[in-house]
């Protein structure tokens, strides 16, 4: 399948869509009407073809670059490269899929966490926070927890809606991987209240971050 080109890629696309997928999904702010299992078929069809992969992300097409990031190299993009692909990736799940599946994956990440963090538009910097919630949890060595818990502090409360949801992830992995400061974080997140009324179904974990944090901490035994 290396032969593939972008036009046999569309129209298989275009054959994929679902008109009441696309309206669900037009509800999160993501225009496209492809069930992501099958999307995942293809991916795996088609195997890593970098190239393509770039070729698929230029169409500026939601569906074709959510198949972009499942095919390409993440290793293979510049960091300018990926910061320029983020600052383009409006819909949520293209965001999304790029801060998980390719950037945490890329040797610029750190660089790339730094930058976006400090970033004036929210949504770049709720990838920088993104990335320093994979650090909180798996590289805390360096980071300065306390200060990461100060910018919470002030800022959160007051924070876009999807720039908030990554400071608050941040928040409670906080609280869920550093016992020492625990206490902190739940009592900022019950000062703050963000996402303290965020619906939850039956059976899943309360985004607020108090809650949050007891339920997984007492899940590892109190740890």
């Amino acid at each position: 399948m290396s032969d593939t080109t972008v036009a046999e890629v569309m129209a298989e696309l275009a054959a994929l869509e679902d008109p009441k997928m696309r309206e669900a999904n037009e509800k999160r702010g993501d225009d496209h009407g492809v069930n992501l299992s099958k999307l995942r078929a293809v991916a795996k069809r088609l195997k890593t073809q970098q190239d393509l992969a770039r070729e698929l992300w230029a169409t500026n097409d939601t569906a074709a670059r959510l198949l972009a990031l499942l095919i390409c190299r993440p290793k293979a993009f510049e960091r300018d490269e990926l910061d320029a692909m983020l600052r383009e990736a409006r819909a949520p799940k293209v965001h999304d899929w790029l801060v998980n599946y390719v950037v945490k994956k890329s040797p610029h990440a750190e660089e790339l966490r730094v930058a976006w963090t400090e970033d004036p538009d929210p949504v770049v910097a709720s990838a920088g926070w993104a990335l320093t919630t994979e650090r909180v949890a798996k590289k805390p060595d360096g980071l300065d927890l306390a200060g990461l818990l100060d910018t919470v502090e002030a800022e959160m409360k007051d924070a876009p809606d999807r720039l908030q949801w990554a400071m608050n992830h941040t928040l409670a992995q906080i609280g869920i991987e550093h016992a020492q400061h625990r206490a902190r974080a739940i009592d900022i997140g019950e000062r703050l209240e963000v996402l303290k009324d965020y619906p939850t179904p039956p059976n899943c974990t309360s985004p607020f971050a108090p809650v949050w944090i007891n339920e997984m901490v007492s899940r590892r035994g109190g740890a």
